[in-house]
C-alpha cells in the first residue's frame, strides 16, 4: 500500500492594523443576549442571568473584503455585529484585572447565523452548533491593539447596501469585556490566539445574495464583505 500523505490545514490567522504581523486564531467564543434590545427583539427579558456562550471553529473566520457564498441548509441568513475580543494570554477563573491583562486587541465581527436552524433547535431545546458554527459565519476585521483602542461607548454599526441596520453604543453591553472573560474563564481555559465576540446590538436581520455588508466601530478598522450573488 503507498504512503498516505497529509497535508497540514494552513492555521486562520488575522492581520493587525498598522503592524506586519498576523494574529493566529486558536478558538472562537461567542456570547449570547448581551444587549437588552436584542434580548427583547428576539422574544426574551433582559435579567441580569449567567451568559449563554457558544463556539464556532476557528476556520469559519474570512477577513475584510471577502466574498461569502450563501450558506447550506438555510433560507434565513441574518447579520449580527460584535465587537471581537483577541487574546494574548490565558488561563483559567481569571479575576478581572487579570482577563484585562490578557488582551491583545480588538476588530470588528459579524456573527452570522442561520437563523432558521436556531430557532428549530431552540424549539426542541437543541444546541446551536448548526445554527452558529458553520463555514465561514465568521467575518473579522484587522485587529487593533488593545494599546491603541480601549472599549467605551463607541458607536457599532451594521448597514447591508448602504441602508443602516443595526446601530447601538459598546456601553450599553450587559457584560462589559473583562466580565464576559472572567465567566468564559470559568468554563474554559483561556488560551493566546482565542477571540471572543461579545453579543449585538438589535436591528439583526437577513440577507440575501448579492447582499453587500459594512459593519463597523468607531476607532476599529471597518469590515466589508458580500454575499455571493
Amino acid at each position: 500500500m503507498s504512503e498516505l500523505l497529509f497535508t497540514a490545514p494552513r492555521a486562520p490567522t488575522l492581520p493587525i492594523a498598522d503592524d506586519s504581523r498576523h494574529f493566529p486564531v486558536h478558538r472562537i467564543y461567542c456570547v449570547g443576549r448581551n444587549y437588552a434590545e436584542h434580548v427583547r427583539e428576539m422574544g426574551g427579558t433582559p435579567e441580569r442571568q449567567r451568559p449563554v456562550f457558544f463556539a464556532k471553529p476557528a476556520d469559519a473566520v474570512v477577513g475584510d473584503g471577502a466574498v461569502i457564498p450563501y450558506p447550506l441548509a438555510t433560507s434565513d441568513l441574518h447579520h449580527e455585529v460584535e465587537l471581537v475580543i483577541a487574546l494574548g494570554d490565558g488561563g483559567a477563573q481569571l479575576s478581572a484585572a487579570q482577563a484585562r491583562q490578557c488582551i491583545a486587541g480588538y476588530a470588528v465581527g459579524v456573527d452570522l447565523t442561520r437563523r432558521d436552524l436556531q430557532h428549530q433547535a431552540k424549539d426542541a431545546g437543541q444546541p446551536w452548533d448548526t445554527a452558529k458554527g458553520f463555514d465561514r459565519s465568521a467575518p473579522i476585521g484587522a485587529l487593533r491593539l488593545a494599546s491603541q483602542w480601549t472599549p467605551q461607548a463607541q458607536r457599532i454599526a451594521l448597514s447591508v447596501n448602504d441602508k443602516l441596520c443595526q446601530e447601538g453604543t459598546l456601553d450599553l453591553m450587559i457584560l462589559d469585556v473583562a466580565q464576559i472573560l472572567v465567566e468564559l474563564s470559568e468554563l474554559f481555559e483561556l488560551q493566546p490566539g482565542d477571540l471572543i465576540f461579545t453579543g449585538t446590538p438589535h436591528g439583526v436581520g437577513p440577507l440575501q445574495p448579492g447582499d453587500q455588508v459594512s459593519a463597523q466601530i468607531d476607532g476599529l478598522p471597518p469590515l466589508r464583505f458580500a454575499i455571493a450573488a
